[in-house]
């Protein structure tokens, strides 16, 4: 089958690994990376240009598109694409905006009984400020729209959540994304990924992952996209498992065809457990990264069997045989460019990654590529390395002895992943 992966980071990596584990198919990749380019033909086309995407689909006669990132869904390019009569695998624009507005999402839960924090909903500087001394400062303060990861402030303070507010609202540092802000509950405990492949009617469940956002060691430092993960996670027990499908999952899925915007793609839900039961932080419209690089080497069934059946709503199908998984642990730790979550530089040659990796443990790139035929730093999360194991023990220990093969300047990474108490 002819496979076109748009997307050009460490999720698309392993999408295309993984695309490619059971059956060979004739994959190509917008833009791609370094490592994408290994199994994958890749073209120089920004993801987020639609109509260029659509065109480069319609020209290769795709016979699949996956989509990875949010910004391309949150465009449109699944309405796109299969304007022209091309299979995508991924939310339409209008489901999409679980992900494209939080305040969507958190009016769409209210309306169907989710259980998610108590928010409000503010465009104006003042009237937010009341509500602050009203609620106290244990807030998180989100921008509404898509802000590259960087729109959500979790505060202790009144004077950060009121420069939170002031941010997004008076000094536009998210642009139009920032236009509305949510103030929400702060909630205590251990959070969770909860993934589900939907085809609008039915669900398949995804093992369970667990990220750490912070940047340094003891989850201090700010948020990042995400700097290690693993799977399975001990503190979601096959019981709460199913609570969470019966009590979010299906739901939503549920209550998005209810208002006309079947959902088909990943459904992903960030989840804290919290003493009142699981609540919904956030939902994305995607593989999640680093995420997907815990959870899809673990999948044993043929993941294009899974997309396709998505896109063509017969998952029920493919659940009816099963949808299996490894009992192997898995653990992955992300290596990012000197100064990110800030800025950063590019360019900076990689050692290691082209000579073989301990047994067990697989690299993923996220932001590399290669220029004059040397592999170089392309981007703030560099690469991610996941190890397999009997245990987290043994999982843990391969993936850090191969990220120690590993070397560019600046490098760093979190040396506490999947040592537990954080996440």
């Amino acid at each position: 089958m002819r496979i076109l992966i748009i997307g050009g980071g460490g999720r698309e990596h392993v999408l295309a690994w993984a695309l490619n584990r059971r059956e060979k198919h004739e994959l190509h990749a917008v833009p791609g990376n370094a490592g994408i380019e290994q199994v994958a033909t890749c073209h120089p086309v920004d993801a987020e240009k639609v109509e260029e995407v659509a065109h480069l689909a319609e020209a290769l006669r795709v016979e699949l598109a996956v989509v990875g990132p949010e910004d391309p869904l949150c465009k449109g390019l699944v309405n796109r694409l299969e304007e022209k009569g091309i299979r995508t695998f991924g939310p339409r624009e209008e489901a999409a905006a679980l992900e494209g507005s939080k305040v969507f999402a958190r009016e769409f839960m209210a309306r169907h009984g989710i259980p998610q924090p108590r928010f409000e909903v503010f465009d104006d500087v003042a009237a937010a400020r009341r509500y602050l001394e009203k609620v106290g400062s244990q807030v998180v303060v989100k921008a509404d729209g898509l802000a590259k990861g960087k729109g959500v402030v979790v505060c202790s303070t009144r004077e950060e959540a009121g420069k939170a507010i002031e941010d997004a609202l008076e000094r536009r540092i998210f642009g139009r994304a920032g236009e509305r802000v949510l103030i929400e509950e702060r909630l205590e405990g251990p959070e969770v990924t909860i993934k589900a492949f939907s085809d609008g009617k039915d669900v398949a469940i995804m093992a369970p992952s667990q990220d750490y956002k912070r940047v340094n060691d003891g989850n201090k430092g700010p948020n990042t996209g995400g700097m290690g993960c693993y799977s399975p996670v001990p503190a979601v027990s096959p019981e709460a498992l199913k609570g969470i499908i019966g009590g979010i999952i299906e739901p939503t899925v549920r209550g998005m065809a209810e208002e006309g915007r079947t959902y088909k793609g990943v459904l992903y839900a960030g989840l804290m457990l919290t003493k009142r039961g699981p609540m919904v932080l956030e939902y994305n419209c995607r593989f999640g990264d680093p995420e997907s690089q815990v959870v899809l080497p673990r999948l044993q069934t043929d993941l294009s069997e899974i997309l396709l059946a998505c896109v063509e709503g017969r998952l029920g199908e493919v659940k009816e045989r099963g949808v299996q998984w490894d009992e192997e642990c898995a653990v992955c730790v992300v290596a990012a460019s000197g100064g990110y979550p800030g800025e950063y530089e590019k360019g900076k040659p990689i050692e290691g990654l082209d000579s073989s990796l301990p047994g067990g443990a697989i690299a993923f790139h996220a932001g590399t590529a290669r220029r004059g035929g040397v592999l170089v730093t392309n981007g703030g999360r560099v690469l991610g390395v996941t190890g397999l194991g009997k245990d987290f023990e043994e999982a843990r220990n391969r993936a850090y002895a191969a990220m120690e093969r590993v070397h560019f300047e600046g490098m760093h990474y979190r040396r506490d992943i999947a040592r537990f108490g954080g996440g």
